[in-house]
């Protein structure tokens, strides 16, 4: 961890708590700040505020109060989470406050360079593919970022020879001002998350934040196959290396005649490759070429390569039972996931679908539900599942209450050869705490058939 005095003595509000505000909290007095952490929950709700006035820390909670800006404040370390439209954020902009999220304060106090991945889908399973990938290659590696790990807890710890691989949401991305990946990726955008930033031009402003530190000595790996994505990394000061799954692309990863390239060497056949979907293949691209610029040999990609099934809840294989293959895509909250799980496979699927109704239909998925020969419905949107399953021609559809029900009905549904997926193209929350609770739960189901 780099010594650093910018913040000593500076006066700081630390907006919203979780794992991130918390981890903040205590690097910036262990960095000699003056804090003040507000959040919204009750003291007697809120273990991690109860446990931060312990250690000497001013909290409020509660309520984000307005006022709390009248204090004097030099700096805020919002939460990623909450709002730019909160009254305390949008009053501190219009002041010309700084407001920062922590993945800001892990890039000033990190000996150990960065490798960033961010876009709409495939950050987890990028990120992962590239640290299997740098630890096989006998690299060392952290975590962090998005994929669970707060950065600025555990880049405490990394030392200069250490490769940070951290996953950036567009949240976090919106609070850097000098945070700069040695290597940054972006593996594609689509409209997300407009509800918080308003408009695709902010979002896709927020992705290419990535790269406005970036210099000449720094990479910039992006999707061709997104001729806007291109053409935005044009102004981009770093060497961008492209990744294309529809042509040869110059000096970057590739796919011609079946086999994986980078830069013009042959990496792999497809063929050999274990994790499924075409969708994945771009993510793979990704992670290649950010390994082999970090000096990994093939050999460790082809294993990772030939031996990765996925990323826990995120297409992943679970197990095969009477010859039937079980996978759980519970992050699949939005059709766009559903559509990727969907073209993945070849073979007849038995669909499991269903969650929180956020007033959407399911139509846009009708021309990728071609091998789908039945659907399980369950959750508030069962109805809606069942009405798109009979515009597609499915007939065999059925109810289910809960997750064991489900998960007994489609493998009473399939046989030999067959998929079953989970991917509900919806939020969990209107039966389960998160959409990991509910891929658990289902594992579980398939595990005790």
């Amino acid at each position: 961890m780099k010594q650093i005095n910018q913040f000593n003595g500076k006066k700081v509000l630390v907006l919203g708590l979780a794992k991130s505000g918390l981890a903040a909290a205590r690097l910036l007095k262990k960095l000699g700040a003056d804090i003040t952490v507000n959040d919204g929950k009750p003291l007697g709700e809120n273990e991690a505020a109860r446990s931060l006035s312990a250690e000497g820390i001013k909290v409020i909670c509660g309520s984000h109060p307005v006022e709390l800006l009248d204090e004097g404040f030099e700096l805020i370390v919002k939460n990623p989470g909450i709002p730019y439209s909160n009254p305390i954020i949008s009053k501190a902009v219009l002041d010309g406050l700084p407001v920062i999220t922590e993945v800001e304060l892990a890039g000033l106090i990190s000996e150990a360079p960065f490798i960033g991945i961010t876009g709409t889908n495939g950050k987890t399973t990028t990120t992962t593919l590239i640290d299997e990938m740098m630890k096989k290659g006998g690299k060392s590696t952290v975590l962090a970022g998005n994929i669970g790990k707060v950065a600025s807890e555990v880049v405490q710890q990394a030392k200069l020879e250490d490769h940070v691989v951290i996953e950036l949401s567009s949240f976090q991305l919106m609070g850097i001002q000098e945070f700069r990946p040695r290597i940054a990726i972006i593996t594609n955008i689509y409209d997300a998350h407009l509800d918080y930033h308003g408009s695709r031009e902010e979002y896709v402003g927020a992705k290419m934040k990535i790269t406005q530190n970036q210099t000449g000595e720094d990479f910039l790996i992006i999707n061709a196959d997104q001729e806007a994505l291109l053409s935005l990394a044009g102004a981009s000061m770093a060497n961008v290396i492209p990744f294309s799954v529809r042509q040869k692309v110059e000096n970057g990863a590739y796919i011609e005649n079946g086999m994986v390239y980078f830069q013009e060497e042959g990496i792999m056949p497809t063929a050999d490759i274990a994790l499924p979907g075409s969708h994945n293949l771009e993510n793979i691209l990704a992670a290649i070429a950010a390994v082999k610029l970090s000096g990994v040999a093939n050999e460790a990609i082809i294993h990772v390569l030939k031996t990765f099934s996925g990323v826990r809840h995120r297409t992943q294989f679970v197990r095969e039972w009477n010859g039937r293959k079980f996978y759980n895509d519970s992050k699949a909250t939005n059709t766009l996931a559903t559509k990727s799980a969907l073209t993945a496979f070849q073979a007849p699927i038995i669909l499991l679908a269903g969650g929180l109704d956020r007033g959407n239909g399911f139509d846009d998925l009708l021309p990728y539900l071609h091998d789908v020969k039945a659907v399980v419905t369950f959750g508030e949107t069962a109805e809606k599942w069942r009405e798109t399953a009979e515009k597609a021609g499915i007939t065999c559809i059925e109810k289910a209450e809960y997750m064991t029900d489900a998960v007994q009905k489609a493998a009473a549904l399939s046989k030999a050869g067959d998929v079953v997926l989970l991917s509900p193209a919806c939020a969990s929350w209107d039966q389960y705490k998160t959409f990991e609770e509910r891929g658990d739960i289902f594992i579980d189901c398939v595990n005790t058939l």
